[in-house]
């Protein structure tokens, strides 16, 4: 075949892929056997259809071609096999066996007779090579990466996988040019030609004996601006007519048609299925919205923040803020002079100020001295809180890029600098595309780079912008993770995380300075932007084909600075111009309010709605920001401004200046409920209607549960009883629980194999079990656990329960475990002696031994991204270790409350537990909870108990946003994480049966690993309960209202004391 020949197949694929012909296309493919789709023959290999598989396959390589297309053609009938005899159809597996599987015997006939063999076998996870096989969608994951891995090896498929660069709508382009050639060479062209047939070439009859077509504004769809040009002479799929502007004569441009070039991407079916950005004539106009008329815009217009409420003075003039995502009156602000400061705005009171410096200088590029030295001024491009509010990022107008943490009080902490950029950095974003926290910058040399937030390695740099790039946009639609950039020619872009390029490549609307912004709910994409002759644009786009949905009016000219805007949760749209504020509904095109704000606002002001769209902070001349508040934000400004004690449990100024020790729940408790007492700061669950629980069932003797896990495919529940018994639930695939994802909705199965093999049980010669400290690990792809109970420790295979070994003497006891996440083999063992030994799976030896603490260790927890562990021990001393050379980094020892109640009782187990940001992490205390940062173990907050009611256990939850607690009462506490508030109390009535005697309560308390609100806890009776709220999408308690004053700032260790009534 030749090479125009190879061209014109993959334009007719490409146009098949834009026209959504996606059987045809890939018919195409096998037949012409030039492209190889590996997207599409993964998706048929991940839903098991092998037939069409092979079929796919075999357009591009048999089996017997070379010993990797034979590899390939073997995995994935072994697979079909494999998934027969799980399924117990002995008879598809026979014939698999026999039709498929026995032309592999000639070359190994062992792997044959050991294939063979299986059929005999009642649960294949009873052979040892398959002991770990979980469920079939996780093996055939694992077999098509295999298979990826051999395709690209392949010789046969070298050139195959990559799809040539063509510009979207490239075919039509060249029949449009074709069109425009042969309406030149008419003898007589007509303004107006219409085409009826692609068959023949295009004549233009005489003119005596055409009819008029219809006017050409009828025929295309309105442009935006005058800047826009439509073809002159083009195919549309609908009509098909040439449309020609009444102004040509002569030869028609051919590079008139402005659609975009788009590349092709291969990579996702969000962004493969269909060209990603539509052609300019496909806009939507701006004219007709459908159902606007409907909108009442009095009730819309009552939710805009109109009335200024507060003025803050800052030293500079703002140029970038950013709202707290929790803390509904925090607000960072950046100015044009490098300084960044913290607001509490219900009472106008700056908590934080930090001007810019270099942290580090000397590890700076010399690039960045010189720019320094020969110009010392600096300002703020952007300030970015990340999305559960930890930390912030500030990106600077030359190189810089530094990340802070915050977590209350009147101090920041340093946690990254980053010489990101040559020039300046023009933005930054936040993103996690597998579940670790990243931040995304762009800048003036024209790229965009995303690095690890906590070690500062960048992973990738993205080029192919020919200007300074001037924001970036993340975002995620069904598990595709992607990244928009805007450069200040009008350029966007859309990378994936990875090396291979951008995906995207079209022009915005005027080919300004445009942002673009998802909306709150991550639904609706807007872009705003302003040209270099000051005209602005502000659209709502389809992400599924790049046109426009709408267009919105109301926007003035301004060529000196580009237009700024925000979008609100409830539907509102808000852009500062004209020296105004502007206000539209996301489904209306109209304007639908203006304010100015009292006036003195700039030319285009900076916005920024707060996280509930109560309140909209707006820069104003002066170096002043305004804010401004709706009805709901004007009440809770009013709530904020009692300086008693406020909603958040924090000690009131008052009562501190006084030396009473009271609490806000103390005072509550003994309140009657009138309107003028503001009642308990928390929700209290009582009554079994509350909240939905699960009592797990299992018919075997068992004591105290002392261990509690879930799984972290989040399917089943792990817990250890005193007696050494485990027990494991898992959730059955069902109807109502079609994922197979822990729920209270169904009862889960105590899992026992089919080997009959009973329960997985620990050693306890030599042991009692009342005084033995019982533990477990499990590692990361829940197939193997530690567990001791005072005797040797153990290592079990989870899905065989098979004994593995036993590792290590009985004296000393091992009284904690933990796996060390980059390695399933080495394990972190606490022992009794107060040691902690490193053990090798692999090796079967202790590398290491740790010494440190003085009496036994009661916790591990391992850093996933900082090299460190953490351990605590019943001498409430902290130690934190270098993961590497196995050498103590720093310590601590917990500060115990003078005055608590419970702090004359015996030594206490203290358990530690990493944040998701891996820079903070949690210990738990009977006397307190605390959170504290891992690099120099200062304490940010604090809750203490005020009570006689020790804590038995706590934990976070999986987004870290919240921490649930237990007492030995049977209480059960919900506390928000960012500031260890009280959020909800769940009394032991609401979960517990009536008749259940007093003293049962949890001793351990477990997160699910994927549901942020469901927990688990197990109890001194031996059973094991799971909680939900009633409603899956809500959250527990209320959220907690943070307060501070100038003059009196909370201090950087916040201390809550809290009573449970």
């Amino acid at each position: 075949m030749s090479n125009l020949s190879k061209d014109l197949v993959f334009l007719v694929l490409k146009f098949l892929d834009e026209e959504g012909y996606k059987e045809t296309a890939h018919s195409l493919e096998r037949e012409s056997g030039l492209y190889f789709d590996m997207n599409y023959f993964e998706e048929v290999v991940l839903g098991g259809k092998w037939d069409e598989a092979e079929r796919y396959l075999s357009g591009f390589t048999k089996l017997d071609d070379n010993k990797y297309s034979t590899k390939i053609y073997f995995e994935i009938r072994k697979q079909h096999y494999f998934e027969a005899l799980d399924k117990k159809c002995r008879t598809e597996a026979l014939d698999v066996l026999l039709n498929d599987l026995q032309v592999f015997a000639k070359g190994d006939e062992e792997l044959f007779k050991e294939i063979t063999q299986l059929m005999t076998f009642d649960d294949i996870r009873e052979h040892e090579s398959l002991s770990t096989y979980r469920d079939t969608k996780s093996a055939r994951k694992f077999m098509m990466k295999e298979i990826r891995r051999i395709i690209e090896a392949n010789p046969i498929f070298g050139g195959r996988l990559e799809f040539p660069s063509v510009k979207g709508e490239r075919l039509r382009r060249l029949i449009n040019q074709s069109l425009n050639w042969q309406h030149m060479n008419c003898k007589d062209p007509h303004p107006n030609p219409s085409i009826d047939t692609l068959f023949i070439d295009h004549v233009c009859g005489p003119r005596g004996h055409i009819l008029h077509s219809k006017s050409i504004k009828h025929n295309v769809k309105p442009c935006l601006t005058t800047s826009y040009q439509f073809p002159t002479c083009s195919v549309n799929s609908s009509p098909s007519t040439i449309t020609q502007s009444p102004s040509c004569t002569g030869a028609v441009p051919l590079n008139a048609t402005k659609n975009p070039a788009t590349k092709v991407i291969n990579d996702s079916d969000v962004l493969s299925n269909r060209m990603p950005f539509g052609t300019v004539d496909e806009v939507t106009s701006p004219i007709s919205d459908p159902g606007q008329s409907q909108i009442s815009e009095l009730a819309i217009s009552i939710n805009c923040p109109s009335t200024v409420v507060r003025t803050l003075n800052e030293g500079s003039s703002p140029v970038s803020m950013d709202f707290h995502p929790v803390w509904l009156t925090v607000l960072l602000v950046g100015t044009c002079a490098g300084e960044i400061g913290l607001w509490d705005v219900s009472c106008s009171g700056k908590m934080v100020a930090r001007n810019f410096s270099v942290w580090d200088l000397g590890a700076c590029s010399m690039a960045l001295k010189a720019a320094l030295e020969k110009d010392s001024h600096v300002s703020v491009n952007r300030v970015l809180w990340s999305p559960d509010g930890f930390l912030f990022g500030v990106a600077y107008s030359k190189h810089i890029v530094q990340l802070f943490s915050y977590i209350g009080g009147d101090k920041l902490h340093q946690i990254l600098e980053i010489d990101a950029h040559l020039g300046g950095v023009n933005d930054l974003a936040f993103s996690s595309p597998d579940g670790e926290l990243l931040v995304i910058t762009c800048g003036d040399d024209k790229t965009i780079k995303v690095w690890d937030v906590v070690s500062g390695n960048r992973y990738f740099t993205f080029e192919g912008h020919d200007a300074p790039v001037y924001s970036v946009c993340p975002h995620t639609k069904e598990n595709i993770h992607f990244i928009f950039s805007t450069s200040v020619d009008g350029k966007i872009k859309v990378w994936l995380y990875d090396n291979l390029g951008e995906r995207v490549d079209y022009d915005a609307p005027g080919l300004g300075c445009t942002k673009m912004v998802y909306s709150v709910d991550d639904q609706r994409l807007f872009s705003c932007g302003t040209s270099k002759g000051g005209e602005s644009f502000f659209v709502e786009w389809d992400d599924n084909d790049g046109s426009f949905k709408r267009v919105y009016q109301g926007l003035g000219t301004n060529p000196l600075s580009a237009v700024q805007f925000d979008t609100s949760r409830k539907q509102l749209l808000v852009a500062g111009d004209d020296h105004m504020v502007k206000f539209w509904h996301m489904d209306n095109t109209r304007l639908l309010k203006t304010i100015d704000a009292d006036g003195g606002l700039p030319a285009n002001p900076h916005i920024r709605f707060n996280t509930d769209d109560t309140l909209l902070a707006v820069s104003s001349s002066g170096n002043q920001i305004k804010i401004l508040a709706n009805d709901n934000g004007l009440d809770f400004l009013h709530g904020c401004g009692n300086d008693s004690i406020d909603a958040s449990g924090v000690e009131s100024e008052t009562s501190q200046k006084n030396g009473d020790p009271r609490n806000v729940a103390e005072v509550n408790s003994k309140s009657t409920g009138e309107a003028s007492n503001r009642g308990k700061a928390w929700e209290t669950i009582e009554r079994p209607s509350q909240c939905q629980s699960l009592q797990l069932c299992a018919d075997v003797k068992k004591n105290k549960i002392s261990k509690l896990i879930y799984t972290n495919a989040g399917d089943a529940i792990l817990a250890l009883a005193s007696n050494a018994i485990h027990l494991l639930w898992k959730w059955p695939k069902i109807d109502l629980n079609s994922c197979g994802t822990a729920t209270t909705k169904v009862q889960p199965l105590l899992w026992q194999p089919s080997s009959g093999l009973q329960l997985m049980s620990n050693d306890l010669s030599s042991t009692n079990p009342e005084e033995a400290v019982p533990c477990f690990a499990l590692s990361k792809n829940d197939s193997y656990l530690m567990s001791a109970s005072g005797g040797m420790v153990s290592l079990f295979n989870v899905i065989s329960f098979k004994t593995m070994r036993k590792v290590m003497a009985s004296s000393p006891a091992a009284t904690c475990l933990a796996f060390d996440p980059r390695d399933n083999n080495v394990v972190a063992i606490g022992m009794d002696d107060s040691t902690i030994m490193i053990y090798n799976a692999r090796s079967d030896k202790v590398t290491s031994t740790l010494e440190g603490h003085t009496k036994r260790v009661t916790c591990l927890a391992f850093s996933t991204s900082m090299k460190a562990l953490v351990s605590s021990g019943a001498d409430a001393q902290i130690f934190v270790w270098n993961a590497d050379e196995w050498k103590i980094q720093r310590s601590k020892t917990l500060q115990i409350p003078d005055g608590n109640k419970v702090r004359a009782l015996s030594d206490s187990d203290t358990y530690v537990q990493f944040h998701k940001d891996q820079l903070h992490f949690l210990v738990v205390h009977k006397t307190h909870l605390a959170t504290y940062e891992v690099n120099e173990l200062g304490c940010v907050n604090k809750w203490v108990s005020d009570s006689s009611v020790p804590i038995s256990h706590a934990t976070f939850s999986c987004d870290s946003q919240t921490v649930y607690a237990s007492f030995v009462d049977g209480t059960i506490g919900i506390f928000d994480a960012s500031v260890l508030v009280l959020r909800c109390q769940i009394k032991p009535s609401a979960y517990l049966p009536a008749d259940i005697s007093y003293a049962v309560y949890p001793l351990v308390i477990a997160a699910h690993p994927q549901k942020p609100t469901q927990f688990a806890v197990g109890l001194s009776n031996g059973e094991v309960h799971v909680l939900e709220p009633l409603e899956p999408q809500r959250t527990w308690g209320i959220l907690p209202m943070v307060k501070r004053n100038l003059e009196n700032s909370v201090p950087a260790e916040s201390e809550f004391w809290g009573l449970l009534v």
